[in-house]
């Protein structure tokens, strides 16, 4: 499916959908709980479903959708197959926790998924008395448990996400303490995300500066009935804000101000360059106007990268982003994707060492885009549009569904004129 984007202004009031990553790690936990959970505004894009249907197939019951009500007696697989789909997150969260049952349960998905690198999964989980077969460094590849819960060291500099399932699976067969040891952690608030969800169903998780991560079970907290809510997908916010600030006036309702999440960072990004926007308790208002160029380090959050490229694309001056680094396997190789964006709108940009150098103009070319199948991506090259010389053709827009699938309805709804083709 392509996408149609005719240059304009971007009026009105967004409803972001929920994170994703929050309902990813509220399934995973649910899974893992014997009791019930009710899930308030839980979301429906694919990665959810993703995970979703992942902890059915590994015996949770799932009925209802507002709220959603997870029933579980913890790990009773009735598939031994669990999808992904093309979820990294539920890829790395779930490994683990399928090693916790004793039959050979296979990792499988499709897509994207299938290029990206699994790092860890066969240096940490064999240290856990967990089986690998068929691991050849990316999906599929099947896990084997009972996964013995011991003291381990791990390097987390590809991502975070294993660490992440290795907590919610260790919190769930440790019956003594025991640590984590953590080098090379990046994207420390996706960390907070996890440690955040395992306190609310009662699994507190201690931590020396993210270094050394201490699990006990004396002070957990048991309890039958478990329920929280999903707080709005910052990173799906980012794009509409950055899409008010170079274009129109957008109100973002119902953002935690305070939440964990990496992607909240484009909040800081926007005070920093002067961009005119009201916050109150309840949202968040951004208006078009001069913006400065900026400087970030967006390491601990590359899914900023593609909306901060649209943003530094009309800011006065130069921006720069560090970080490069994160952004080779995601959806796409985010540094070819992102640059050929921008080589294709006409923006000046260079990329030395760690660093995107942006030069911002008025107005952008228009061109045909590759949207890459990555939804980052799309979503960045149709802001970029609402200030282009002419109409875009974006390729690849239902790859927007990943993770925001009523994108293109929310634009029609602030005044953009969009036509999604065959």
């Amino acid at each position: 499916m392509k996408a149609r984007i005719v240059p304009g202004s971007f009026n009105g009031t967004v409803n972001i959908p929920p994170s994703k990553s929050l309902t990813q790690r509220a399934y995973a936990a649910a899974l893992l709980y014997v009791g019930t959970t009710l899930i308030h505004n839980a979301g429906n894009s694919a990665d959810e479903e993703a995970a979703r249907h992942m902890i059915q197939q590994l015996g949770a019951t799932v009925t209802g959708s507002g709220p959603m009500v997870v029933t579980s007696k913890g790990i009773a697989p009735v598939s031994d197959t669990i999808d992904c789909g093309e979820s990294g997150l539920a890829a790395r969260l779930f490994a683990p926790i399928a090693a916790l049952h004793n039959s050979p349960i296979t990792i499988a998905g499709h897509g994207s998924i299938l290029r990206r690198p699994m790092e860890g999964v066969a240096d940490i989980l064999p240290l856990l008395s967990v089986s690998l077969q068929g691991f050849n460094g990316h999906i599929p590849f099947t896990v084997q448990g009972p996964m013995q819960a011991r003291s381990v060291a791990v390097h987390t500099s590809g991502s975070s996400q294993l660490l992440s399932g290795l907590l919610f699976a260790l919190c769930a067969c440790a019956t003594a303490p025991i640590t984590i040891t953590v080098a090379g952690l990046q994207s420390k608030p996706y960390i907070d995300l996890t440690l955040d969800v395992l306190a609310h169903f009662g699994r507190h998780v201690s931590h020396d500066n993210y270094k050394v991560f201490h699990i006990d079970p004396a002070r957990f907290e048991y309890a039958a009935h478990r329920e929280l809510t999903i707080e709005a997908d910052w990173s799906s916010a980012s794009c509409m804000l950055v899409a008010g600030a170079i274009a129109g006036e957008v109100t973002v309702p119902n953002l935690f101000m305070n939440s964990r999440q990496a992607d909240r960072a484009i909040l800081d990004v926007l005070r920093t360059i002067g961009a005119d926007m009201d916050i109150t308790d309840t949202g968040i208002t951004v208006r078009r106007s001069r913006m400065q160029g900026f400087e970030f380090d967006a390491a601990n959050c590359p899914d900023l990268f593609p909306a901060l490229a649209a943003l530094a694309s009309f800011c006065d001056g130069n921006s720069q982003v560090t970080g490069v680094h994160r952004l080779f396997h995601k959806e796409s190789n985010r540094v070819e994707s992102i640059t050929e964006m921008l080589w294709r709108y006409g923006v000046t940009f260079s990329v030395e060492d760690d660093t995107l150098y942006i030069e911002g103009r008025e107005k952008v070319q228009y061109s045909y885009m590759d949207g890459y199948k990555d939804h980052r991506i799309v979503m960045a090259a149709a802001v970029c549009a609402l200030r282009a010389k002419g109409p875009v053709t974006i390729s690849c827009a239902d790859a927007v569904g990943k993770s925001y699938p009523r994108f293109f309805d929310d634009m029609r709804l602030c005044g953009v004129a969009c036509e999604l083709l065959p």
